[in-house]
C-alpha cells in the first residue's frame, strides 16, 4: 500500500497506542535496529507494528520482508497480527522452514535431480549406525545421541573439531568419546548411503549453496531485503551464519530478544549474538522495551530481583499499578505429598471463587514432578491438561514398570514392598545414583525414582497388590483435556504463554537449580528459567517447596534463588 494508508485508515494511525519506545522501534525501518524486549513488554506488537507501518508509509514491500521465529506457533502468530493489522505477503516463518524453500527450489537448479528426502527423527537411523558397531543402545540413549548430533552441527563442528571437544562434553554412561565420535560418523554414512537429510543439514546446505554459488546467493538477496529476527537470544552460531549470508553487505535487520531468557543454551542457542549486536553494528538504533503490561508490580519486582545485574538484565515498569494484588507467596511444605494436596485445594478455591480454570497454571522443572500433582487435581476434582509432554501415568517406562509389577503382584513374591519395588525397577535400569548430565537417560531414570520414592512413602506393612492398585487408580483418575482446564507445564514449555495465577512448584536444590547444574553457566541458565516462570504470571504468583521428597528419606533445602524473592 504505497499510498501511506492502511484499512484503518493512515500509515500513522499504526502508531497509535503504542508507548514511546514501541513507537521508536516501529519507526526505526531502516538499517541496524536491536529491540532489548522484556517478558511482558508487547515485543510482538512492536515488530508487528514495524513491519505494518514500513509497508504502509512504502518502505517496505510485503514480498521482501522475512520475519524469522523459532516456533511455527510464533511464526503463525506473527501472520495473524499482521492480517489484522491489514499487512499480507510477508514471509513470517522458521528458520527452517524458509532454509528448506529455498534449498528445495535450488537443489535441482543446483545439484540437479529431486532434493533427499528429510528425515523425521534421527532414532531409527541412529538405532541402524549403532548396529553397524555392535552397539545396542536402548531408546533414552539413542535419544541423547540425537542431541547430541543436533548440537554439534548447530555450533557448527566438523566431526574433527567435535572430536577435540567430546571429552568436555556431558556423555551417556554407555558411551564414551570414543564411541561416540563412531556413531557420529556411522549416522552420517548412513545417512549419505540413504540420500536423505536431517533437519539441521536443511541449514547447513542452503549456507552452503548460498556461499559456493554466486546465482544462488544473488537470487536469495534479490527475493529478500528487510529481515526481522524475534527471540535472538535463542539463534545457534548455525542460524547466524544461515542469517548473515541471507543478508550479505546488507544491515536490514531488526533484531528483538532478551538475554534474561536465554533458556536453551544445552541446545547451542547464545544470547551472544544479541549482547554483541550494538559492537557489531555501531550506528545500530537500540531499543529497550521495559514497560511491562503482563504483571503486578509486585510480580514485576520480584523478576527484577531475580536477575539484577546479570549481563543484559534489563528492569521492567508495571504499567499499571493493580490495587489489590499481593507480593507472591513463598511457602515451604513438609512434603510434596503435602505441597501438591495444598496446591490443588488452593486453585480448587479459586475456580470456586469464579476464576477460569484456563488462566491457572502449574509450572514445573521436570515432568517427573507432575505425578503426584495430577493424583492431587485428580482427588480435588480439578480438571487438567499437561502441556509440553505426556503425562506421568502415559510415560513408556513407567507403563512398563506398571506391567512388571502387576507380574511380581500374580507371582506372589514374600519380599517387603519396597524391595519388591527397587528390585523390578533395577531391572528396568533403575540405579541407587542418578545418571550424570541431562536428556532422555536422565528423564527416564527420574521417572522410575518416582515410583520408588512413593514405594518408600507407603505406609509401614503396605502390601504389593494395594500398592499396584493405587498406582492403576491415579492411573485412571487422569482427566480427558478440555478447554475449561488448569495447565500443568515444564518451566520451559511455559515460555511465551501467561496466566493470571501462576503456581511455580519445587522450588529446591535439586530442582532448580536441578542436580546436574554444577557449573557457574549452568547455574545461571537455572536462574533464568525461574525468571521465565515467574513473568508467565499476570495477578498472583506462589512459589513452593517441599522438605521432603516422596520417600521419608530424602531431605530437601530450599532453592537458593528463593532468598534473593523475599
Amino acid at each position: 500500500m504505497d499510498d501511506g494508508t492502511t484499512p484503518g485508515g493512515s500509515a500513522e494511525s499504526l502508531l497509535e497506542g503504542l508507548d514511546e519506545q514501541q513507537r521508536i522501534a516501529a519507526q526505526a525501518l531502516l538499517g541496524p535496529v536491536v529491540m532489548l524486549a522484556g517478558a511482558g513488554t508487547g515485543k510482538t506488537r512492536a515488530i508487528t507494528h514495524r513491519i505494518a507501518y514500513g509497508v504502509a508509509t512504502g518502505v517496505y514491500r510485503p514480498e521482501k520482508v522475512m520475519a524469522l521465529t523459532f516456533t511455527t506457533r510464533s511464526a503463525a502468530e506473527l501472520r495473524s497480527r499482521l492480517r489484522q493489522l491489514g499487512t499480507t505477503g510477508v514471509a513470517a516463518r522458521t528458520f527452517h522452514a524458509s532454509a528448506l524453500a529455498q534449498l528445495g527450489f535450488f537443489w535441482p537448479q543446483v545439484i540437479g535431480g529431486n532434493m533427499p528426502r528429510i528425515l523425521e527423527s534421527k532414532g531409527r537411523m541412529l538405532g541402524h549406525a549403532a548396529d553397524t558397531l555392535r552397539l545396542k543402545l536402548d531408546t533414552a540413549t539413542l535419544r541423547d545421541l540425537a542431541a547430541e548430533i543436533e548440537w554439534r552441527k548447530v555450533s557448527r563442528l566438523t566431526l574433527d573439531q567435535y572430536a577435540g571437544v567430546v571429552e568436555q562434553r556431558p556423555l551417556p554412561a554407555q558411551l564414551d568419546a570414543t564411541r561416540m565420535i563412531a556413531l557420529h560418523s556411522a549416522y552420517e554414512n548412513l545417512k549419505d548411503e540413504r540420500r536423505q537429510l536431517d533437519f539441521e543439514d536443511v541449514l547447513l546446505a542452503t549456507a552452503g549453496m548460498i556461499e559456493s554459488e554466486p546465482r544462488v546467493a544473488q537470487q536469495v538477496r534479490e527475493q529478500y531485503r528487510f529481515f526481522v529476527v524475534d527471540e535472538y537470544q535463542d539463534v545457534s552460531p548455525l542460524q547466524q551464519a544461515l542469517l548473515d549470508l541471507w543478508l550479505g553487505d546488507r544491515q536490514d535487520l531488526c533484531v528483538v530478544g532478551d538475554a534474561s531468557q536465554t533458556i536453551y543454551s544445552f541446545a547451542g542457542a547464545s544470547a551472544d549474538f544479541l549482547l554483541g549486536f550494538p559492537a557489531r553494528y555501531r550506528d545500530a538504533t537500540i531499543v529497550r522495551l521495559e514497560q511491562n503490561y503482563r504483571s503486578s508490580q509486585h510480580i514485576v519486582h520480584a523478576a527484577n530481583r531475580l536477575v539484577r545485574s546479570r549481563p543484559g538484565a534489563l528492569s521492567l515498569r508495571a504499567a499499571v499499578e493493580r490495587t489489590g494484588t499481593t507480593a507472591p507467596d513463598i511457602v515451604a511444605y513438609p512434603s510434596e505429598t503435602a505441597e501438591a494436596n495444598s496446591i490443588a485445594r488452593l486453585i480448587a478455591d479459586e475456580i470456586d471463587g469464579g476464576a477460569k480454570p484456563q488462566d491457572i497454571a502449574i509450572l514445573y522443572r521436570i515432568n517427573v514432578q507432575s505425578a503426584v500433582i495430577e493424583a492431587a487435581l485428580s482427588d480435588a476434582g480439578v480438571s487438567f491438561q499437561q502441556r509440553g509432554g505426556p503425562r506421568f501415568f502415559d510415560l513408556q517406562e513407567v507403563k512398563q514398570a506398571l506391567m512388571m509389577l502387576k507380574g511380581a503382584m500374580v507371582a506372589g513374591t514374600p519380599e517387603p514392598l519396597f524391595k519388591t519395588v527397587s528390585d523390578v525397577l533395577r531391572s528396568l535400569g533403575w540405579t541407587q545414583d542418578p545418571p550424570e548430565g541431562r536428556g532422555a537417560v536422565r528423564e527416564r531414570w527420574e521417572s522410575l525414582n518416582a515410583i520408588i520414592g512413593l514405594a518408600e512413602a507407603t505406609p509401614s506393612g503396605t502390601t504389593l497388590k494395594s500398592f499396584v492398585d493405587d498406582l492403576l487408580e491415579r492411573s485412571a483418575a487422569q482427566h480427558e483435556p478440555t478447554l475449561a482446564t488448569v495447565t500443568l507445564a515444564t518451566l520451559h514449555s511455559a515460555k511465551g504463554l501467561e496466566w493470571d495465577s501462576v503456581y511455580i512448584v519445587g522450588l529446591s536444590e535439586g530442582y532448580l537449580p536441578i542436580t546436574y547444574a554444577r557449573t557457574e553457566e549452568a547455574i545461571e541458565e537455572e536462574r533464568r528459567l525461574l525468571y521465565v516462570g515467574v513473568t508467565r504470571a499476570r495477578l498472583r504468583l506462589h512459589l513452593s517447596w517441599a522438605k521432603s521428597g516422596s520417600g521419608r528419606a530424602v531431605q530437601r533445602k530450599q532453592s537458593r534463588f528463593l532468598a534473593e524473592l523475599q
